[in-house]
């Protein structure tokens, strides 16, 4: 029987649950509770409360993002108040710094997957993450920040030691090691506290999903009000020790729930895995794909791969099927794994092949989205920043995208689920693939929004004060646009890949939404450094200059609307040409109607 799919869900179908249930309807077997694999999760620890624990984990997300940001989001600012760096220079290192932060996050989901587990991965990197926010502090307070109170705007600061910098770069690598591994992480480690098996808990896991982006955005902003406050009056080591008791707590807060979480055992190095599937396949590349139904598979409920249950089998990539391909040598002496995989090994390889052309498509949003922690910062700094004698930093803005994030998170959930739902038939309303989609457009017209403020900040510019009159207050529509696009984009992000990932490499799934991030910072600065190439031909000052008052940043914003154009076609080309891992409705539906087919005849 062929696979069936439905395009409008991306739910994993489990082979050994399918079989179970099948055989339920038979009446060949009787009623027995379904058991989640590998997964360590007894009745005492689930006393505490699935939402209790998945509140702990939601509080040491929100305080660790409050710890990271502390840092991050005004650090364009510390690089061009106190070490003295141009803007075009800090904006390309602040890119290349998150840049390696979600980088980080792939080398997480490996230890996580293949050896340390979920638990103990969170811990480890949380540690680090604390020992570069206290050696930050220290290099700022003892080195950097002399005299005190300096990079304010006013005061100047003096002429940094090479010790100095390189401690304070060795601080910021840590901050990101530690955050970035730790992150993707987490979402997959409160991820498991739901069954899939069980409905409830397949919607919860959704929300848990809302809530986890929601606690991200709730730590951080304080760290875009107060912490952005006290370092651009000068009180930059204040705000580090701020990040690092954040920190601290979170760690404190994490551990104190051990008892109630699930513990799921690493399933080993997929690497090899993957490679033994292509590896197989070329092997035997003159050889036709055997029928599904002859395709080598292990006996019993659990696959080959330890921990990890099995997948059925798909029509994409048949090329791959060959590596399940029985031969003659293969049924005489031990099973080679280079010669013979399984087909829940080669559906692990298909899922990873299905998933890189949609990722890849995520990569320019996250062009646009790092744009708010350099360009954006560096636009607001020559605006008109008072309103009546207060003073609003340019970092503080992104308050705004904050708050959007929080208030959009309710709207979707209260307001657009229910509607489109009814629409739709679809229990979420939209399809992770479709909010994908709906971010990608609304942070497109972020850019244009971006654009349209510089095009009218620049007319407006006082030239002896290197600034403009326009109020700061115009960023507001492009910092709104771009968190309703994170509520579509992100979210969206973390319940795809997070579902369609096999057991064997779910926090890899997790991660693949920050190392999208990760490669939109470092094409930010690649950009940035093809456009200062290009447009300071012929002593001209470009378009990103030391003065942005002669410059062009209007039309860097607007360049990158139109590849984001571009990419949203790709991107639909891509989503339609995906195809969903199998649901077990559907397959159990169709099961019961070739059943009684017969019957009608």
């Amino acid at each position: 029987m062929a696979s069936p799919r439905d395009p409008t869900n991306c739910d994993i179908v489990i082979a050994h649950e399918i079989d179970h249930e099948l055989r339920l309807e038979r009446g060949n077997e009787k009623e027995k509770p379904k058991v989640r694999f590998n997964v360590s999760c007894d009745e005492e620890k689930k006393k505490m409360g699935v939402w209790k624990s998945g509140m702990l984990l939601l509080a040491n997300q929100g305080l660790a993002t409050l710890a990271f940001f502390g840092v991050g989001v005004n650090l364009v600012m510390f690089l061009t108040r106190v070490l003295g760096q141009g803007n075009a220079t800090a904006a390309n290192n602040v890119s290349k710094w998150t840049g390696t932060v979600y980088l980080f996050s792939l080398v997480g989901a490996f230890l996580s997957d293949s050896y340390w587990g979920r638990y103990l991965t969170c811990t480890i990197f949380q540690l680090i993450l604390i020992a570069g926010l206290v050696m930050l502090s220290l290099t700022s307070w003892l080195l950097l920040i002399k005299p005190d109170g300096c990079g304010d705007r006013e005061l100047l600061c003096e002429p940094t030691s090479a010790v100095g910098v390189t401690m304070f770069y060795l601080a910021i690598y840590l901050v990101a090691f530690g955050y970035g591994g730790h992150q993707p992480t987490l979402a997959t480690f409160g991820a498991d506290l739901f069954d899939e098996s069980k409905p409830k808990d397949k919607n919860s896991k959704a929300t848990f999903f809302c809530y986890f982006y929601f606690a991200l955005n709730v730590g951080s902003l304080f760290s875009n009000t107060v912490l952005v406050y006290y370092e651009d009056t000068g009180g930059w080591t204040i705000g580090f020790w701020a990040s690092t008791g954040a920190a601290v707590i979170g760690l404190v807060l994490f551990l104190s729930g051990s008892k109630g979480y699930c513990y799921i055992k690493p399933c080993g190095n997929p690497l090899p895995r993957v490679a033994q599937v292509f590896v197989a396949s070329a092997r035997k590349w003159r050889m036709v794909p055997a029928k599904e139904g002859d395709l080598y598979e292990v006996e019993g409920l659990e696959s080959a791969i330890k921990g990890s249950r099995k997948i059925l089998h798909s029509n994409e990539f048949q090329c791959l099927d060959k590596a399940a391909t029985l031969t003659e040598e293969d049924l005489h002496g031990p099973v080679n794994r280079w010669r013979l995989c399984t087909v829940t090994q080669v559906e692990e390889a298909k899922c990873i092949i299905r998933m890189l052309p949609i990722w890849l498509c995520t990569i320019i949003y996250s062009v646009i989205f790092t744009q708010m922690a350099s360009l954006f910062v560096e636009q607001g700094a020559v605006m008109n920043s008072y309103i009546g004698s207060f003073h609003i930093p340019a970092a503080s803005m992104s308050v705004f995208d904050i708050c959007s994030v929080l208030i959009f998170t309710g709207i979707y959930e209260q307001i657009l689920v229910p509607i489109t739902s009814r629409l739709s038939g679809h229990s979420k309303g939209l399809t992770e693939l479709q909010r994908m989609g709906i971010g990608l457009i609304i942070g497109m017209l972020a850019m244009v929004a971006a654009g349209l403020t510089e095009v009218a900040r620049l007319k407006r510019v006082v030239h002896e004060d290197r600034a403009s009159s326009l109020s700061i207050i115009w960023q507001v529509p492009q910092y709104v646009l771009v968190g309703a696009s994170e509520v579509f984009m992100y979210i969206g992000q973390l319940e795809f890949f997070n579902g369609q990932a096999p057991d064997g490499i779910k926090s890899f799934g997790s991660s693949l939404c920050m190392a999208s991030i990760s490669l939109g910072n470092y094409s930010s600065s690649i950009m940035v450094n093809m456009v200062m190439a290009i447009t300071t031909k012929g002593n001209h000052p470009g378009w990103i200059p030391e003065n942005l008052n002669d410059g062009h940043i209007d039309r860097f914003y607007f360049l990158i609307a139109i590849m984001a154009i571009v990419d949203l076609g790709f991107y639909v080309f891509c989503a339609r040409w995906y195809k969903c891992v199998n649901l077990e409705e559907n397959v159990k539906f169709i099961a019961k109607e070739e059943e009684a087919a017969p019957n009608k005849g």
